[in-house]
């Protein structure tokens, strides 16, 4: 049987002992963030921005259950035609043939309300099915309970599980969450190894991205880390007044009206939404 039906093997040392597991995998005089080239820095304060630069920041998304190959496809030729970074779909959609293009997963995935190992068995299995980017969502229970280090654990569970075969971005559920425990979540992100702190599945009640949350993310893990904003960016302007706010990434499902309004040369758009 290949490496993809192999049951997780390094994941239990984690929940046992997180300080010499995050050692063992990320030393001190190792970067933190491995996030691909641009992908990882932060939009000028004022741009204008283009077309281009907002594409390569896109993760250009379809996790809707009813998804068939088919629109897989479409969203593959789509993703290629609008020229943005990466597609992210279900794990179940994977292996996805897509050239030119980064593929992205998700992992206990909408709710966070999976065992951390179960959490680790499905991206490992995503990443041997090819998958190079993997967004996992934390227990936000145990984040709004104060519970930082089961936090960690969990992040740290998958990070052990995939090592350095991918990015790993930490969905943190923003908007359910008061400012300190989006402070504390992302320090545990960052502790445990994460290149990104991402902001939402996009399916909470309590809603998407905001730029509140962006900014207070992205002064905590102070360019160490990427930024993803997802969850209800439909036009330009939010899309904009995000990435000035400190996103370094976009998950966006309404890739093509987002980039409509962004020129060739430049937007005229900046991050005041005027």
């Amino acid at each position: 049987m290949g490496r993809a039906h192999d049951p997780p093997t390094c994941l239990f040392s984690s929940l046992l002992d997180a300080p010499p597991t995050w050692q063992r995998h990320f030393p001190a005089s190792a970067a933190v963030a491995r996030p691909v080239c641009a992908r990882l820095r932060r939009m000028p304060e004022n741009p204008s921005w283009t077309r281009a630069e907002v594409a390569d920041r896109i993760d250009h998304t379809l996790l809707a259950p009813e998804a068939t190959d088919a629109d897989v496809a479409a969203l593959v030729a789509e993703a290629r035609e609008l020229g943005v970074y990466a597609i992210c779909v279900s794990p179940s959609m994977l292996p996805v043939r897509a050239p030119g293009l980064a593929v992205a997963t998700v992992a206990g995935f909408p709710s966070g309300k999976h065992h951390s190992l179960v959490k680790g068995a499905e991206a490992r299995l995503a990443v041997d099915q090819g998958a190079a980017e993997v967004d996992m969502v934390i227990d936000v229970g145990a984040a709004v309970a104060g519970e930082y280090d089961a936090v960690l654990a969990d992040i740290l569970t998958v990070r052990e599980a995939i090592a350095d075969r991918a990015v790993l971005k930490v969905i943190i559920e923003s908007a359910a969450l008061p400012d300190e425990a989006i402070v504390e979540v992302c320090r545990a992100a960052e502790r445990a190894g994460a290149d990104f702190v991402k902001t939402s599945t996009g399916f909470h009640p309590a809603g998407g991205a905001s730029v509140h949350a962006v900014r207070l993310m992205a002064e905590t893990v102070g360019g160490r880390l990427g930024i993803k904003a997802s969850g209800g960016i439909r036009t330009a302007e939010a899309a904009a007044e995000l990435l000035a706010a400190g996103a370094t990434r976009l998950g966006l499902s309404k890739s093509r009206a987002v980039l409509e309004g962004f020129g060739v040369q430049g937007s005229g758009v900046d991050g005041s939404g005027d």
